[in-house]
């Protein structure tokens, strides 16, 4: 016996609840390559690589009073942008003394020497865990790229620093050989005291736990240290930024300038200097570029 068809009413119910699931099924991931363009930021909930058309950065040659740490980061990008082997860099220490904008700065010369040699892509702390799916992508993408978290560090119950230490040299597959992490913090060991020394309180064993915490550091093949700058390197950068954007004004009212707002600040810093060209240029009527 052959079944009735359904009723206009049920079709027409069937209908909306179908068209209401498609609405509340989230859309299918969008394809991620890293073609047309230098610079990304991951997206780890749509699984997705947005293009970054104009990094905001710093020239190299801008970057004052961290030649050493400059040149190694840049000696060992260089080597990785030409297929040769090269370490996972840690950039830490000081606030405000250039280390995200070195990482940026860095990439950008690679490139400018060997056009799109390398992919920046930006992956924020609260993805760390989505590192694997990351890596599958620009796994499968084949060209280089340098995987970058800012202000990378965990605190309190946070275990998600197991994902990263796994994907930096641990795991079957190992780190893709066309990916490098750089990372910056303000702390060398990336976790905060109170976390070793609590779990250290509670543990069995409570070396062990140190070690466990010591050792994603240990990942970094490059540990490169950033540390507050003399008055002398804070005068220099700021200088370097007034005659990198032609700001009219004497050498010694600018000495005068600087010493005064590092003063009023109470620090001295790469950033620091950017922002008093910025209310410099301000006060002077002239556009930065």
């Amino acid at each position: 016996m052959s079944t009735p068809p359904p009723s206009p009413e049920l079709t027409a119910l069937l209908e909306r609840i179908a068209s209401a699931l498609e609405r509340l099924a989230p859309p299918p991931p969008a394809e991620s390559h890293l073609h047309g363009a230098d610079a990304f930021v991951w997206h780890a909930a749509e699984g997705r690589l947005d293009p970054v058309p104009s990094v905001n950065r710093v020239a190299l040659d801008l970057l004052r009073g961290i030649d050493r740490v400059r040149d190694i980061l840049h000696d060992n990008t260089r080597r990785f942008a030409q297929g040769l082997p090269a370490n996972n860099a840690l950039l830490w220490g000081a606030r405000g003394m250039g280390k995200s904008s070195l990482v940026k700065a860095v990439h950008a010369d690679i490139n400018a020497e060997r056009p799109g040699a390398l992919a920046l892509i930006e992956l924020h702390r609260e993805d760390i865990e989505s590192l694997p799916g990351l890596l599958r992508v620009v796994r499968a993408s084949g060209r280089r790229a340098i995987l970058f978290c800012d202000d990378l560090s965990f605190d309190g119950n946070d275990s998600s620093y197991k994902s990263l230490k796994a994907v930096l040299e641990g795991g079957l597959e190992g780190r893709p050989e066309n990916v490098i992490f750089y990372a910056t913090s303000n702390r060398r060991h990336l976790l905060a005291r109170d976390m070793i020394e609590n779990e250290q309180a509670t543990a069995i064993n409570p070396g062990e736990v140190v070690e466990e915490k010591v050792s994603l550091s240990d990942r970094f093949g490059l540990w490169l240290g950033f540390h507050a700058c003399s008055q002398d390197d804070f005068l220099e950068m700021v200088a370097g930024y007034a005659r990198a954007h032609s700001l009219p004004i004497t050498d010694a009212a600018l000495r005068a300038e600087a010493i005064e707002w590092s003063v009023t600040r109470g620090a001295r810093s790469g950033r620091v200097a950017q922002q008093l060209i910025q209310d410099l240029a301000g006060r002077l009527g002239v556009r930065l570029g």
